[in-house]
């Protein structure tokens, strides 16, 4: 009838898995390269310290894909896009998709959410998604970390065979690696994330150097995500590093942390920090 207002209908399950996987395909696109400058930087020097080589091929995120550029062309720097894609796919799916279904659970069917609650749905469907998207994260990073080989080979022809290869020679495991790790990191995103851009905020609003418009709540992002890649930095490094390892090469997570501390020193955990925070 004419002057009856719409009524607004939530969107199904479905149509927020594929948005928010789509949203962030979307992201990664241009994302992508800073991502892969961020890998090489992470994993500099691991090989250099056991040959006992200390020369640096990478300055910086900028300076890495301009290096890369020139010595391996601009499509490397969209190596394992097709992973990364379908971990977006797969991550962002779970992530996002079921955030409010775990924040109602959290709740008891609830309207009102306090920041403990959104931090344990935050962390749990963070959790859910690192677990299911693991596979093409393994592969994402082994295929960013895959530079140009003296004889032009290649640690892997596609992704299909990158999948087909970790699993025959590592196993289902292998497919996993580094799996508590990510969930780390990702806990400690969420978390530091929420609350210090919350604090950040409100300590602005306290002392008056902003107004609550649009400024004030960049600001208070831009502090936060500053704030989160400090602490979440090292984490991230010990992830790449322990995901893109080769059979024996570390034991576990913390062994990577301990070999990495003692051959690199404490300025290891923060390689690649800069891509970090830009991603």
């Amino acid at each position: 009838m004419v002057g009856m207002k719409p009524i607004d209908v939530a969107p199904s399950a479905a149509v927020k898995f594929f948005g928010a996987g789509t949203a962030g395909c979307i992201a990664d696109l241009v994302t992508f390269p800073l991502d892969t400058a961020k890998v090489r930087l992470q994993i500099q020097g691991e090989s250099q310290v056991e040959h006992g080589v200390r020369a640096v091929k990478y300055r910086g995120v900028f300076g890495t894909i301009t290096t890369m550029v020139h010595t391996e062309g601009p499509r490397s720097l969209y190596n394992g896009l097709v992973a990364g894609l379908q971990r977006q796919m797969s991550f962002a799916s779970v992530r996002i998709g079921l955030y409010d279904s775990m924040k109602q659970f959290y709740t008891r069917g609830s309207e009102s959410a306090g920041i403990v609650t959104r931090l344990m749905a935050g962390c749990t469907t963070g959790a859910m998604a690192v677990a299911f998207a693991q596979p093409t994260d393994v592969v994402k990073v082994r295929f960013q970390a895959q530079g140009r080989m003296a004889d032009d080979g290649k640690r892997y022809n596609s992704t299909i065979d990158a999948y087909r290869t970790i699993a025959r020679d590592e196993g289902m495991r292998g497919l996993w690696k580094g799996c508590i790790p990510n969930i780390t990191r990702n806990a400690i995103v969420n978390c530091a994330e929420l609350v210090t851009y919350d604090v950040i905020k409100e300590l602005i609003l306290k002392y008056d150097l902003m107004t609550d418009n649009l400024p004030c709540h960049f600001t208070a992002a831009f502090g936060a995500g500053f704030c989160t890649t400090v602490v979440a930095s090292p984490v991230d490094v010990i992830k790449t590093r322990f995901m893109n390892s080769g059979m024996g090469q570390y034991s576990n997570a913390i062994h990577c942390a301990l070999m990495m501390l003692r051959n690199e020193g404490p300025t290891a955990f923060y390689k690649g920090y800069a891509g970090t925070f830009q991603c």
